[in-house]
């Protein structure tokens, strides 16, 4: 099979960055040295650029997660050329078409079913799908948007300006361009990309799959350190409209933190979350498939299974009904109606579930 013709250059530009990365810093760490405002830059220009990709990029522009302020934007696409990953419209039109064509090797820009070295660069070096280059239909409601249609226009010169000149000028303020433009520039660049590259290629590999098995995402704790916390990408696939990634307070999420930040800021409105029922009923489904998949082998399976189904609907019918009495409670809050016997039967549902969970679990685990 005849590969498609090298894209030369994306090639020439990942090639001569990382080895810049690998010969021209560590020369000057050894024969110069860096600063500590060198060290700063570097992590503060790391995290515009990357959340910039993640809140920006990912979570407002190609998922319409939330609606952030003009300022903020603007921000995301001053960042979003910083980070070097194309323009915000581009960028957004093959995410839109990952999402929707997941794990497939001919529609899928990169899908992680081609391989890890593929999805994680491969598919930018060389035309394998030259004709998203110029189809945007997908994208049409960002066209609207003029911010992103300025980004997309001037974008060469926005990343001239945010990686050789914003660098220099850092360096120029702290009398030592070269360092300045190889820490916040070069090797922060670098880092960037590959760290960002993890979530289309190390987080489809690597991690658990608690929410569904319909794709290659995974859930992975470790990759939500190197990825601005776009790690929980099991939960991501299958709920890609939740302005979280990691959904529990302990995980890493620091999109999800500058999200809510800007929240309680003004600058963003509309934060959309999945509600809890549709989380645990995915959870539950994911625990009966894993379950019967251990018993399959087992001489009296039907019989296990039969169990399992049965403890599964009784668990499905609590979840319903337990979310149905809170949502009913809430309602009256709003409306400031009394609702002492409705706290009563939410608390008594909540019961009755938390129990039945306990013998769904009892059950699973004890094969």
């Amino acid at each position: 099979m005849k590969k498609p013709p090298i894209i030369w250059l994306n090639t020439a530009l990942f090639a001569l960055t990382l080895l810049g990365a690998l010969t021209l810093v560590p020369w000057r760490g050894f024969t110069h040295g860096f600063e500590a405002i060198e060290w700063i830059a570097f992590v503060v220009l790391a995290f515009a650029s990357g959340l910039s990709i993640t809140a920006g990029y990912h979570r407002l522009w190609s998922h319409k997660a939330y609606k952030a302020h003009p300022a903020m934007r603007f921000l995301f696409a001053l960042g979003g050329a910083l980070a070097l990953q194309n323009s915000a419209l581009h960028w957004s039109s093959d995410h839109r078409i990952h999402h929707k064509h997941v794990d497939n090797n001919d529609k899928d820009p990169y899908s992680a079913k081609m391989g890890f070295w593929y999805s994680h660069i491969g598919w930018m070096l060389r035309e394998y799908q030259a004709s998203r280059y110029h189809d945007y239909n997908n994208v049409r409601d960002l066209q609207k948007d003029a911010i992103v249609m300025w980004q997309h226009k001037h974008y060469l010169t926005l990343v001239v300006l945010m990686n050789i000149a914003l660098p220099a000028f850092l360096g120029w303020l702290n009398g030592d361009i070269i360092s300045m433009v190889l820490m916040a520039g070069l090797l922060r660049l670098v880092v960037v990309h590959h760290c960002t590259f993890f979530i289309n290629s190390l987080a489809h590999v690597w991690g658990s799959q608690p929410y569904t098995n319909k794709n290659t995402a995974k859930d992975n704790g470790m990759i939500a350190l190197l990825t601005y916390g776009e790690g929980y990408h099991n939960f991501h696939h299958i709920f890609e409209n939740d302005y979280r990634n990691g959904i529990k307070w302990w995980h890493y999420d620091p999109t999800k933190w500058l999200i809510k930040s800007m929240q309680w800021c003004g600058l963003a409105t509309d934060l959309r979350v999945v509600p809890q029922e549709r989380i645990e009923s995915a959870k539950l489904q994911m625990q009966l498939l894993r379950a019967q998949n251990k018993v399959a082998h087992l001489p009296n399976c039907d019989e296990i299974i039969a169990n399992f189904q049965a403890e599964y609907d009784l668990m499905k019918q609590h979840l319903v009904d337990y979310y149905q009495a809170k949502k009913v409670l809430l309602d009256a809050k709003r409306k400031q109606l009394s609702n002492q016997q409705l706290k009563l039967q939410v608390e008594e549902l909540k019961a009755r579930l938390l129990a039945q969970k306990k013998n769904w679990n009892s059950l699973t685990a004890a094969y």
